[in-house]
């Protein structure tokens, strides 16, 4: 058995401490779950393991023998393999080249390229995954650029294999075949360090469960006898977790309308209503269609057939321009890559779409660009350090609710949320999911996507399902469990 072992650890920041004196171990033959709120610590105890932090007080320890890498490629060339939530794909290179890059076979000045392939394969092979090795990376699924990555990782052979956020944008059958590989994974010693804000999942797949708030290391639970209300209390202490109110109901009113809307394979002969203040969610696994119907509503893509309505008139040639003047907002789901800037401010991503509602002519009204981003960070309750840092420097919780933010100052009336939740932890869900409420008492409409079934059943007034890129029933999530509705997804009675 190996061990990994950090010993009072601390870390600090200019005005915070990230951890504080934490001493937390993790062993091989386990899938071992790290979790904690936004700002617990997870992220920064992962950068010290890992190397991107290198000035730290404390020890590590793998096998008692101590270490402290000076950057990530140290520690990855040692047998540390990290696993971001965030992709570090390159779109343009192959998935061999991407799961080998930097450390091809060469014959002489030039690269082996049967050979590497042949490597790449191999890796993939042992893994139990088929993916074509020559197939270039743009044109893949967001399933199996996870899975190039962990393939990635898994080609030093490492010692210790951490997993941040590894099933955030898989569907239910996919995170399952994700499960049966960790655990091929855990049997072949690897020290396997899981971070998730899905919390069900830990009992699906975790052996033991280790939980860090603000900064500090406050227990480890083992999953086999934890219940939900222990990990709750660790995490964040006396937290209720949230029900839909009674006063989120929908109104007879039909706002917008969607008529045999067509884009094969993607979707065909799609039709539903919205009415005012409702909040209607799509559920479906990944590849049923979701995302590529609310892209194709919002005018991102184009449609074959069929027709938009809002308020009665029919939508020619949408575009994302012209759906944003009628009042149609969009929560994308990749929030750093399509949702914001990422090298801008705070302020300015907050504007970012309500620069029009700024401007006077050529030039930003200062006044009204403060009073906007204001707006939204004391309406949304949005903790930041100041709008001037950059994006980089909030939360994934936080950064979400900048993107909802910069999409309320247009107005709207209709908002489309894909994947709100995605890798943020449950506090900050709660947080996202009494936004969509408010809106609704507001009389403003939501259309929700997430690969999370039980927040659709949780948060909606109704729930359409999805398979295949057909609408294949409507369900009342009163009136259904969560395995029911993934049963349904998946085409079952």
């Amino acid at each position: 058995m190996s061990v990994l072992r950090a010993s009072n650890i601390t870390k600090r920041f200019p005005g915070t401490v990230a951890l504080d004196d934490v001493s937390i171990s993790f062993q091989s033959g386990k899938v071992n779950a790290l979790v904690g709120k936004n700002g617990s610590g997870k992220s920064t105890l992962v950068k010290v393991i890992n190397g991107a932090y290198n000035e730290f007080d404390g020890n590590l320890y793998l096998d008692d023998a101590e270490f402290r890498y000076q950057q990530p490629k140290q520690a990855f060339d040692a047998g540390i393999a990290t696993v971001y939530q965030e992709m570090s794909l390159i779109p343009g290179l192959s998935v061999a080249e991407n799961i080998l890059l930097g450390r091809y076979k060469m014959k002489g000045k030039f690269i082996d390229w049967k050979q590497t392939f042949q490597d790449a394969q191999d890796i993939l092979d042992d893994m139990g995954v088929n993916l074509p090795v020559k197939e270039i990376v743009v044109h893949l699924s967001v399933w199996q650029c996870q899975v190039i990555e962990i393939a990635k990782a898994m080609s030093v052979n490492p010692k210790v294999l951490i997993l941040d956020e590894p099933t955030s944008a898989l569907a239910q059958h996919e995170t399952e075949m994700l499960y049966a590989l960790i655990r091929r994974l855990v049997k072949k010693d690897v020290i396997v360090i899981y971070i998730s804000h899905r919390l069900q999942e830990l009992w699906e797949i975790a052996d033991t469960c280790s939980v860090l708030r603000d900064g500090k290391y406050v227990g480890t639970l083992d999953m086999k006898t934890a219940k939900h209300a222990d990990l709750l209390s660790l995490m964040f202490g006396d937290l209720a977790l949230k029900k839909r109110p009674d006063d989120v109901v929908a109104q007879d009113q039909v706002v917008f309308e969607v008529d045999k809307l067509t884009r094969e394979p993607a979707f065909m002969d799609i039709s539903f209503k919205l009415r005012k203040g409702e909040v209607l969610g799509i559920a479906g696994m990944l590849g049923s269609g979701r995302t590529e119907l609310l892209r194709a509503i919002f005018g991102a893509d184009k449609y074959e057939s069929g027709t938009i309505s809002i308020n009665g008139e029919v939508i020619s040639n949408p575009s994302p321009v012209l759906m944003k003047h009628k009042g149609i907002a969009f929560i994308p789901e990749d929030r750093k890559q399509q949702g914001l800037v990422q090298v801008l401010s705070i302020k300015d991503n907050l504007n970012h779409s309500s620069l029009d509602l700024i401007s006077n002519g050529m030039f930003i009204d200062t006044k009204k660009e403060k009073e906007f981003s204001r707006r939204q960070i004391e309406n949304l309750q949005i903790k930041i350090p100041g709008e001037s840092y950059p994006m980089t420097s909030l939360s994934g919780g936080n950064q979400q609710e900048v993107v909802v933010g910069k999409w309320l100052n247009i107005g709207p009336k209709i908002v489309i949320f894909d994947e709100p939740s995605r890798g943020i932890d449950v506090n900050a869900k709660q947080q996202i999911f009494q936004i969509i409420w408010d809106l609704s008492r507001r009389g403003l409409s939501s259309i929700v996507v997430s690969s999370e079934l039980e927040e659709l059943l949780e948060i909606c007034n109704r729930i359409l399902i999805m398979k295949d890129g057909l609408f294949i029933g409507e369900v009342n999530p009163d009136d259904l469990s969560v395995n029911e509705l993934y049963a349904l997804c998946m085409g079952g009675n």
